[in-house]
């Protein structure tokens, strides 16, 4: 398989979706479509889940309703079997919290004419300087 030539409008159309789903609790659910049952992995702050149950299952278990989140950069790479690597970076502010700076990267797959998101991390940057 091929580099896929569109890698950067791929990575900033599919991060401005995932993010319009996963920041309206109604439409928050619907990110099950986006991860493959088996296959998809996730990093949660150092927490590790694999498949669409178990990543659902906690993006469901967070209790925040208002997201205010300001993304900073969007770089996304090529990959040699048709898949992009996305990182992102950027503020967020839930409910009544301190705003803080979060990194969060992404693999998508291909699969037919589309993408499922075969790895996702993410961490707010938050320092133990003691």
């Amino acid at each position: 398989m091929a580099l896929n030539p569109a890698y950067e409008a791929i990575g900033k159309g599919f991060v401005q979706q995932y993010y319009a789903m996963f920041d309206d609790p109604a439409l928050r659910p619907t990110l099950v479509n986006l991860y493959n049952t088996e296959t998809s992995f996730m990093t949660f702050e150092g927490m590790q889940l694999q498949g669409a149950v178990k990543i659902m299952e906690k993006l469901n278990s967070l209790t925040f309703q208002k997201i205010d989140r300001v993304i900073t950069a969007v770089d996304s790479q090529p990959m040699f079997d048709g898949g992009i690597l996305i990182n992102v970076l950027g503020r967020l502010k839930t409910d009544d919290d301190p705003p803080h700076a979060y990194s969060q990267t992404f693999i998508l797959k291909p699969i037919g004419t589309s993408f499922y998101v075969q790895h996702d991390l993410f961490r707010l940057a938050l320092h133990n300087s003691l």
